[in-house]
């Protein structure tokens, strides 16, 4: 069952450890997604990229957490969504980041295709010590 944890400045804190929490990840960054004035074009790619990092933090991080944060910089508003497991890691990020790619039996586009749909992408991840990524998209 999927938790979530208010925290300061209106973020909140979801487990991600089964298919119905990616399902509840989804419909979270919607709804904050369109809270942050974000276009259907924009909702749409944020909630697929969340999509995507959501099920590989299960699939292969073991499960953990996605910290949702509205943010703001001067006019511009936006969501940023911080996901993180302590599961095995990337051994190799730019490979894991290149099209086709993968270490399970999927497409090998979840990765990449998530920079793309995303303004802003940062991942950290240290073998056997898990991943930690950081997407956003602004208005």
């Amino acid at each position: 069952m999927s938790t979530m944890t208010e925290a300061a400045a209106g973020n909140a804190i979801f487990q991600i450890g089964t298919s119905d929490d990616v399902v509840r990840v989804r419909q979270e960054v919607r709804t904050r997604a369109v809270a942050a004035g974000l276009g259907i074009v924009d909702q749409t790619k944020i909630v697929t990229a969340a999509s995507e990092i959501a099920r590989n933090t299960i699939d292969y991080g073991g499960g953990g957490t996605v910290t949702m944060q509205p943010v703001a910089d001067g006019t511009r508003r936006g969501l940023r969504l911080i996901f993180e497991d302590r599961g095995p890691g990337i051994a190799d990020i730019a490979l894991a980041l290149k099209d086709g790619f993968t270490s399970g039996g999927g497409l090998g586009l979840g990765l990449g295709g998530a920079k793309r749909l995303s303004n802003e992408f940062s991942i950290e991840s240290e073998p056997g010590k898990g991943t930690r990524i950081v997407i956003a998209k602004w208005k």
